[in-house]
Parts: C-alpha cells; sequence; structure tokens
C-alpha cells in the first residue's frame, strides 16, 4: 500500500515518514490534496534504471514490429509449421 502522509507528518513523524521513503514513495499531502512524493535518494536512482530499461524494452518491441510489418508487406514470410521448419534449416545451412 503507497504510504501516504501529510505535510505536517514531515515535523512530527520525521524518522516514520523517513523510514517510508526508504522502501517506498511516500506521498505527502497539503490540506488534504497531493501535494509532494519523497523517496530514498537509492529508491530514487532504481525507479529512474527500472524506466530506462522498460523504455528500451518498448523501444525493441516497437522495432520489431515496424520490421514485422515491413517483412509481411514485401512477402518476407512464411506460412505453417513445415514451411518454417525448411526456411530455418535453410538459413542455418547457409550460415555453415
Amino acid at each position: 500500500m503507497t504510504p501516504i502522509y501529510s505535510s505536517a507528518a514531515l515535523k512530527t513523524r520525521q524518522r516514520e515518514v523517513k523510514d517510508a521513503a526508504r522502501e517506498n514513495v511516500v506521498h505527502i499531502t497539503e490540506n488534504g490534496n497531493a501535494a509532494f512524493v519523497l523517496m530514498s535518494e537509492e529508491l530514487f536512482e532504481r525507479k529512474l534504471r527500472e524506466a530506462a530499461e522498460e523504455a528500451a524494452y518498448e523501444e525493441r518491441m516497437r522495432a520489431c514490429l515496424l520490421n514485422g510489418e515491413d517483412d509481411f508487406a514485401h512477402g518476407r514470410y512464411v506460412e505453417g509449421v513445415d514451411a518454417f521448419d525448411r526456411a530455418l534449416a535453410e538459413r542455418l545451412a547457409a550460415r555453415g
């Protein structure tokens, strides 16, 4: 569950807020409305790394889909398992 604290808790429950921020993204409210987020430097770096990895993965998937659409549009595909097996065997034989 996402930890949520009021801005007053930053003063009155500082240790609790900091402990929560070491493990999770902590949401800070002001007057009952979302205002800030707080997290440890380590968690921040991990979240950035995860976001970068996810973006790279999505870009690789996008490129694969575009290549697949291009291959299909230009007739570079096979139909059926037997045709696939033959095409794969030909490719492997060509590589030596």
